[in-house]
């Protein structure tokens, strides 16, 4: 099935581990520390796999996001 039959059925792409590794850049067993460690991004078990919803992998990205650093130089403590 391709991608654009997936989205006319109201389905969203998923990743396989290997898949978001390649896409992360990281080694596969990374992401399964990750996910041990509860730090990972949430996934669909799909009999003895797992799969990452795009949707999932973004939001946990976005949570990941650092601050941008201050323009002053400075903590902004005082």
């Amino acid at each position: 099935m391709d991608n654009k039959h997936l989205f006319g059925l109201g389905l969203e792409p998923v990743l396989t581990t290997s898949e978001l590794a390649e896409y992360l850049g990281v080694h596969v067993q990374a992401i399964y520390d990750l996910r041990t460690d509860g730090r990972g991004p949430s996934g669909i078990r799909v009999g003895r796999e797992i799969r990452y919803r795009v949707s999932d992998v973004l939001r946990w990205l976005d949570g990941l996001h650092e601050p941008e650093p201050s323009l002053s130089g400075g903590t902004g403590e005082r």
